[in-house]
């Protein structure tokens, strides 16, 4: 899979940890996980989903009716961690408690390992990826995608594993900016940007500063506010699939230009 297809297919995983147990299996086993298993430890959640190839730890992000997602999100005061460094203290605490359900489960597995989670669950599965390398397990993380993630640690904490780490950020999605970096928290991995048109772009400083106020207006005009609205997973899926068939279409295009060009030689 082309890093785009892997994106999306992480995302919608991402979205699908929303749901009960009732729906996730028999919508994984449809796309070839013959394993999903559902962990659960004090609001702490996560779903392991294993194919004959891949395991894929999807951790669920904040769900605004559960107390424990609320507090986790809340509790900016940072703590030393296991790594190097310190973190979130409400993001690690979450992961404390689901953490040693995960690893016995982890210890066991020979397949490809990635990480994935939306919200909180990025947060959460940022900080158990980087635990893989502390702990028994063997296999290490071939890849963690994360969508609309607060920051998680310091600079210490963010360098201390160079995770394959692709970050994706939805134009205003506030929760992409806290903690806030004067209380030293920093972000990790690659950043991948979708612009207020729901286009992959980079851009930074003044540039983006434009992006993010066109995205503004426009949420404006369309009678919601940007900030909240950006942040939901269903518009990360719908805008990284967008970029996906755009691309896929100019490369179609393009090919069959170039099937043109050699017949009418």
């Amino acid at each position: 899979m082309s890093h785009l297809q892997q994106s999306l297919l992480f995302a919608e995983l991402s979205g699908l940890s929303y749901y009960d147990e009732v729906v996730v299996r028999p919508v994984s086993a449809s796309i070839g996980f013959d394993s999903c298993r559902f962990f659960d430890r004090d609001g702490a959640q996560a779903y392991v989903m294993t194919s004959d190839r891949d395991t894929v730890v999807v951790c669920r992000g904040t769900e605004p009716h559960e107390w424990n997602d609320i507090k986790a999100d809340a509790n900016a005061v940072a703590v030393v961690t296991e790594t190097l460094g310190k973190v979130h203290k409400g993001f690690n605490d979450e992961v404390n408690d689901i953490w040693p359900l995960l690893e016995d489960v982890l210890t066991e597995n020979l397949q490809t390992l990635w990480f994935c989670g939306h919200s909180l669950g990025g947060a959460m599965a940022t900080i158990c990826a980087g635990r893989c390398y502390l702990s028994e397990i063997s296999v290490k993380p071939a890849g963690l995608f994360t969508y609309g993630s607060p920051r998680v640690g310091n600079r210490q904490f963010v360098n201390f594993v160079r995770l394959n780490y692709s970050r994706w950020v939805n134009n205003n999605d506030i929760v992409t900016r806290v903690p806030p970096v004067w209380l030293g928290y920093r972000h990790a991995g690659r950043e991948f940007y979708l612009n207020h048109r729901g286009r992959l772009q980079k851009i930074n400083g003044l540039l983006r500063s434009r992006d993010r106020i066109r995205g503004f207006l426009l949420g404006l005009l369309q009678f919601r506010i940007d900030h909240f609205s950006d942040h939901s997973i269903d518009r990360y899926v719908e805008n990284i699939c967008a970029e996906l068939l755009a691309r896929e279409g100019s490369l179609l295009a393009r090919e069959g230009s170039l099937l043109a060009r050699e017949g009418s030689r």
